[in-house]
């Protein structure tokens, strides 16, 4: 194939987002702006919003991600978290063909639910 492929921030956020609903234990993503509180757990449609995308300036085509998630009650976080940094990464190099440099896992809830 000629020609270059272009992956969006937004495009690769939907794409972290949505891995990250696949997690066992992952309830949903919050808004970025945790002002709207719990009130609002994110569903697969909006996953997106739960993730914020940086591109490295110093090195082009690296990406750090920043996912803000809900997770169940009565799970071990740190087990969940780690599956969603991987997840994550697996999913913007298998998917999308962009490396990840970081993967930052914010919990910014938990749920029964």
């Amino acid at each position: 194939m000629k020609g270059n492929i272009t992956v969006t921030e937004q495009a690769l956020a939907a794409i972290v987002g949505l891995a990250a609903h696949e997690v066992p234990g992952v309830v949903g993503m919050s808004p970025v702006g945790i002002r709207d509180g719990l009130s609002r757990i994110l569903g697969r449609s909006e996953a997106s919003q739960g993730v914020v995308i940086k591109a490295d300036p110093a090195k082009p085509g690296s990406y750090q991600a920043d996912l803000y998630v809900v997770v169940a009650f009565g799970v071990k976080v740190p087990t969940v978290v780690e599956g969603i940094a991987e997840r994550a990464e697996w999913a913007a190099e298998k998917l999308a063909g962009v490396k990840l440099e970081r993967v930052h896992v914010h919990v910014v809830g938990v749920s029964r639910g």
